[in-house]
């Protein structure tokens, strides 16, 4: 998930979107009625790229410094969440509710996560040296730092929105 901007986020859409889901699916928005609407990355390439890993490929989990969602006014996502994930211009492509979550540092990811993040080659190692490059370069635009020892979220989630792209449940 990402802190960055989305006043060109179609929130028309996204509201006409989560209808949809919420029509088709009840009982999992009963359980959790809120959402985000978000892209992956902090450009419209990288929200392009990593949505279509999702759509296409096997990304079924995402990562995040905890004090992006502080510095962005959201709370940490719960288990059962839904945030409805746009594309690189903003339009709402896919519903995801997460499905496990835990914190840590750096250091505590491990190679089944690097596989489930999907991207690159899928190893520990790509994780590691992307996401330094990743978390360098936007905490570098707020003015801080980045530490490998600053706390992340781990987010597992299922696609759950539109049907023909949906998780088998």
């Amino acid at each position: 998930m990402s802190g960055t901007d989305f006043s060109g986020v179609d929130t028309a859409a996204a509201k006409l979107f989560w209808s949809e889901y919420a029509a088709a699916c009840p009982g999992a928005v009963r359980l959790c009625p809120d959402y985000t609407v978000e892209r992956f990355g902090d450009s419209a390439a990288l929200a392009d790229e990593l949505l279509r890993a999702v759509t296409e490929g096997p990304k079924r989990a995402t990562s995040e410094l905890a004090d992006e969602f502080l510095a962005a006014g959201d709370s940490l996502p719960r288990i059962g969440s839904h945030w409805i994930a746009c594309d690189g211009a903003g339009i709402p492509r896919v519903v995801l509710r997460t499905v496990e979550l835990r914190l840590g540092p750096f250091t505590s990811a491990d190679e089944g996560f690097a596989r489930d993040e999907g991207e690159d080659d899928g190893s520990l190692t790509s994780w590691q040296a992307e996401h330094r490059k990743y978390w360098t370069r936007t905490r570098a635009r707020r003015g801080l730092e980045w530490t490998e020892s600053d706390e992340i979220v781990f987010e597992r989630f299922r696609v759950v929105w539109p049907a023909e792209l949906a998780d088998p449940a």
